[in-house]
């Protein structure tokens, strides 16, 4: 502004900026688009602030509040943010197209104070942003691999998962540990297979029962070896089997086993037993015919050392050439007979056996075993009719079976109602299909065929070598059975097997998981 002093005329050295209009927040982001981006910013980010804070503060969540908070807001954010500059760009092309008489650019002047006021909002905006979106980013990449999220989030999904996991030896060993291990290239590869996952669930066509094995699954090497070292060679392991029977007094039945664990490390001394199987001297290559792996008509064995390959094929359904010339091998590993270390199923006749052995359902009810696993064994619809299955099918049994008990002892009855309850709800899923049926064990060779799956003496080499089913090969028996017949080994050569029910020979040549399905055989 012209100012005189000795009746000289002067202008201030201070920028003077023009008078025509007062200046204001940039005329481009004044639209509505923007101003909106600006308050979902703005309100998003305070409710993250806010759930953060909770977030810290409580020790126990609900698992779709992680979704909420690590998810849904920060889209919201990262929406409002994106809306601000899309705004503005908007309001640019209208006033270049003459709407409104507008410059080029917007002008940034620090020296008019609600240009300072906007850049100091705009920057401590930015820092809050840049600080939100790192902690929420960290966050919900660790909530993205935790077990609420994986078993908890899609609850009709990962139910039978999520409850056998639960009860598994790897209940303190997160899933992302096994399913996903560390590194960012299969973090990545997981992420886009979940996203195909999280359309099924939302359209409702998953397939019941999740499919296994899981076709995409890191190998074991790079997840299970991080723990159990494949290089630490054991001889043998002490194991006793604790079946019961299905008579009136459901006599226990155990079986004291020697299992030749093995391995196949030259240095150690130890080049034979189960663990032969770890690649460690071999390699060990099959071809299943179905998606369960659990036909297979053909095997290669390597020998490391001496490099020399042998071929055994199933003599009674080989793989024709065509076949062959189609098939991928797959190389065995931890996961092929441990193909159930989390998510283990038990049938009904290894549930009630696990109930006796933990003392949770009495033995002394009679033919409490028969009962039980009858009443579970039966294909229910759903959870609800399956509960209320069990229970009319038990009380039944004992009103017209055991009438004395029903009349006398009818607390103990609903108490083992209760338990075998307990036992099918965490075992066996109706709505998911899922059971002992859907996902066999592999390890054994009891219930489903397992370890027989090659060891079942029809696989033979070019050189009429056969994969060998002597059951001494895996383990030896030092004593089995109860009562008047119990038995104990007096020679490392061990016992032979005794059924509890005279079958004579049959069980040399028939395949335990022929009889016993799981129920009552």
């Amino acid at each position: 502004m012209p100012a005189r002093q000795g009746g000289t005329e002067f202008r201030s050295l201070v920028y003077d900026p023009p008078a025509m209009r007062k200046p204001s927040f940039p005329a481009v982001f004044q639209n509505p688009l923007s101003a909106i981006g600006f308050l979902t910013a703005v309100v998003a980010l305070g409710i993250g602030a806010a759930l953060l804070a909770v977030h810290y503060l409580e020790d126990r969540h609900n698992p779709y509040f992680g979704i909420f908070l690590f998810l849904v807001v920060p889209a919201f954010l990262l929406v409002g943010i994106l809306l601000i500059p899309l705004g503005a760009w908007r309001e640019r092309r209208r006033r270049r197209r003459g709407d409104v008489d507008a410059r080029r650019w917007p002008a940034i002047d620090l020296n008019l104070g609600p240009h300072r006021t906007v850049a100091a909002l705009f920057l401590v905006g930015a820092v809050l942003v840049i600080i939100f979106s790192g902690v929420a980013s960290y966050s919900a990449y660790h909530y993205t691999e935790s077990v609420a999220f994986c078993g908890e989030t899609c609850h009709e999904v990962m139910e039978p998962e999520h409850t056998t996991y639960k009860n598994s030896p790897h209940a303190r060993v997160a899933c992302a540990e096994c399913h996903i291990g560390s590194g960012a290239d299969w973090f990545v590869k997981s992420k886009i297979s979940g996203a195909y996952q999280v359309y099924a669930v939302l359209r409702g066509n998953f397939p019941r029962p999740v499919p296994t094995p899981i076709e995409s699954l890191r190998p074991a090497r790079q997840t299970c070896e991080q723990c159990h070292w494949p290089g630490k060679v054991f001889g043998s392991t002490l194991k006793r089997f604790r079946h019961s029977l299905y008579d009136e007094a459901s006599t226990e039945w155990p079986i004291d086993v020697l299992i030749k664990t093995g391995g196949n490390e030259p240095a150690s001394g130890e080049e034979s037993g189960i663990h032969w199987h770890m690649n460690l001297g071999v390699e060990v290559d099959y071809v299943a015919r179905d998606s369960g792996r659990q036909e297979i008509p053909w095997v290669q064995v390597r020998d490391l050392a001496t490099g020399r390959t042998a071929v055994y094929q199933d003599r009674e359904k080989p793989l024709t050439a065509e076949e062959l010339a189609a098939a991928s091998p797959r190389r065995m590993d931890c996961v092929d007979c441990h193909n159930r270390p989390s998510h283990i199923y038990p049938s009904p006749d290894e549930a009630i056996d696990l109930a006796f052995r933990d003392g949770s359902l009495p033995r002394s009810l009679p033919s409490i075993k028969e009962h039980a696993v009858e009443a579970m064994a039966v294909e229910y619809a759903t959870r609800t009719d399956a509960m209320d299955g069990i229970a009319s099918r038990i009380a039944d049994a004992y009103r017209k079976e055991h009438a004395e008990v029903w009349e006398q002892d009818r607390a103990k009855v609903d108490h083992a109602i209760l338990r075998v309850q307990k036992a099918y709800g965490e075992s066996i899923f109706p709505e998911m299909k899922t059971s002992w049926v859907a996902h066999p064990d592999n390890l054994g060779h009891f219930v489903s065929k397992g370890c027989m799956r090659c060891h079942d003496g029809n696989h033979v080499s070019e050189s009429g070598v056969v994969l060998s089913n002597d059951c001494r090969t895996c383990h030896t028996i030092l004593a089995q059975g109860s009562g008047e017949r119990r038995a104990i080994a007096n020679s490392s050569a061990g016992l032979d097997f005794d059924h509890p029910e005279d079958i004579g020979d049959m069980w040399q040549e028939t395949g335990c998981w022929e009889c016993h399905t799981g129920t009552r055989p």
